[in-house]
């Protein structure tokens, strides 16, 4: 029992009214609660999460609202859901034949690892290389950090950006659905957002995008608009 009728689609505070999610998944809440929404905190469903038990988010001043069901799987349509967080910087890596440098990844890791800094997302192309970290955690090292990357592996060109958010629209229906990305991009290009990175994992459970902190609340209010006018 908590305080809302369940999870919502994207942030009240950013999107006016929100649709409710009916169904969501563990590996979706998860997902959910690592990009920012604090619903549910996911270590507190673990212990039902193991044993297979369905957990249902209602609201204690609204009791006869159906909430949001949590399961391990579920059949019914899924829902795209909003989520982001700002706060975040980038290190940006360069170097010409990177992909053929035997180690490279693994001392660009080494150099974070020294600072006792973890990252977030490393997206990475043919000759580039992008570290995401939370800009909390890098705060003081910045300048450790790079030089210790410059003796490891020599990049072309190396330098942070700051003041990045981080969006990710989740879904477990996204690997067999056909036009989530494009849906995603084209409502960020006619809210004229400048996308400055793309990321999805191999379960193609979300996609992450990076634009900046700027941009953040029209990114979502467009996002959202896309997704629920495509449903109607």
């Amino acid at each position: 029992w908590t305080d809302v009728s369940g999870c919502l689609i994207c942030d009240p505070r950013i999107v006016n009214n929100p649709a409710p999610i009916n169904t969501i998944t563990y590996s979706e809440l998860r997902e959910l609660a690592y990009m920012g929404a604090t619903v549910l905190h996911e270590d507190a469903i673990f212990p039902v999460r193991a044993a297979g038990i369905p957990v249902n988010i209602k609201n204690t001043n609204c009791p006869q609202d159906r909430g949001t069901m949590i399961v391990s799987e579920t059949a019914e349509p899924c829902e795209h859901i909003i989520t982001g967080k700002k706060g975040m910087s980038v290190i940006n890596i360069e170097k010409d034949k990177m992909n053929s440098e035997v180690g490279f990844g693994r001392n660009v890791l080494r150099a974070l690892e020294k600072s006792n800094v973890s990252f977030e997302h490393m997206p990475s192309g043919v000759d580039t290389m992008s570290v995401v970290i939370q800009t909390d955690k890098l705060a003081g090292k910045e300048t450790t950090i790079l030089d210790e990357i410059r003796s490891r592996v020599h990049p072309d060109q190396l330098y942070i950006e700051s003041n990045l958010a981080l969006i990710a629209v989740v879904g477990r229906g996204m690997k067999s659905a056909r036009g989530t990305a494009a849906i995603l991009f084209t409502a960020l290009a006619d809210a004229r957002v400048n996308i400055k990175m793309i990321d999805q994992g191999s379960s193609e459970l979300n996609i992450i995008i990076g634009v900046a902190e700027e941009d953040f609340e029209v990114a979502m209010k467009a996002i959202y608009n896309a997704f629920i006018k495509v449903k109607k």
